[in-house]
């Protein structure tokens, strides 16, 4: 099993730091206005990487957090992965000098596969990331919303994943949106059907984690790392508790 690492996130809606419930705009919980004196925390903390998001260009389109991207690249040292709104090659390059180690690609992986499977040769696996956020429906299929969760694209999780694999893909981040925000642990068995069908892409676990059992949980399930949302917000979950985690030896298996 390799380095397992965690993303503290904030995800950012009006410059405030927000969470929604299951992905959904009306259901907003406001944490303050201070994203980057929280990055700093984290960075104090002992966290290496962190999640930003930007929900409203996630639904609107155009990446609106470059300047405060470009500080908390400057200013604490963090390695940032960020996402929302990304729509074209000029957004991911445009992200990636305002100081990103890594572009999420998440709606637009799901619409346009062959553009980001481009971006992917062009930028290098380890500059993109992609977001396969997805809800099960009725029939079991793991399906994969998009445009902020909330239109149905009519693709599969199953379809789509081997595409990218075959790609060159390297990191994948998989919300269970069903738990995203709710604090109900993380699907565990989403993450062993990525590990069967994806093997060796660095897998973060997204949605649901409570505390420092459930980032072990996915740790131990072969995930190469976890998303840390409202429970860090909420005071519910230790940053410090959590990141012992990443320094524990793990049992050994499979990578996801």
């Amino acid at each position: 099993m390799g380095a397992f690492t965690l993303y503290p996130a904030l995800d950012i809606r009006g410059g405030r730091v927000v969470r929604l419930a299951q992905g959904d705009y009306a259901r907003e919980t406001q944490y303050g206005d201070d994203p980057l004196p929280r990055a700093q925390a984290f960075a104090d903390a002992g966290a290496r990487w962190m999640h930003l998001v930007d929900l409203d260009a996630a639904k609107a389109g155009g990446y609106t957090l470059a300047p405060l991207l470009a500080g908390i690249a400057r200013d604490t040292g963090l390695r940032v992965q960020t996402g929302g709104g990304v729509r074209g090659r000029d957004d991911v390059a445009r992200i990636l000098d305002a100081g990103a180690a890594r572009v999420v690609v998440g709606s637009l992986a799901v619409r346009e596969p062959e553009t980001v499977i481009a971006w992917l040769a062009e930028f290098g696996g380890e500059r993109i990331t992609v977001a396969l956020d997805t809800r099960q429906d009725e029939a079991g299929v793991w399906q994969l919303p998009v445009h902020g969760w909330t239109e149905n694209a009519g693709a599969s999780l199953d379809a789509l994943l081997p595409r990218y694999v075959g790609a060159g893909l390297r990191h994948l981040l998989c919300t269970d949106i069903a738990r995203d925000g709710m604090l109900s642990g993380p699907n565990l068995d989403l993450y062993a059907h990525l590990r069967a069908l994806a093997p060796g892409v660095a897998v973060q676990a997204s949605g649901g984690v409570r505390d420092a059992a459930d980032v072990r949980d996915a740790r131990e399930a072969g995930c190469a790392g976890a998303v840390l949302g409202r429970a860090l917000l909420e005071g519910r979950l230790q940053l410090a508790d959590a990141l012992a985690v990443e320094d524990v030896p793990a049992a050994e298996k499979a990578p996801c």
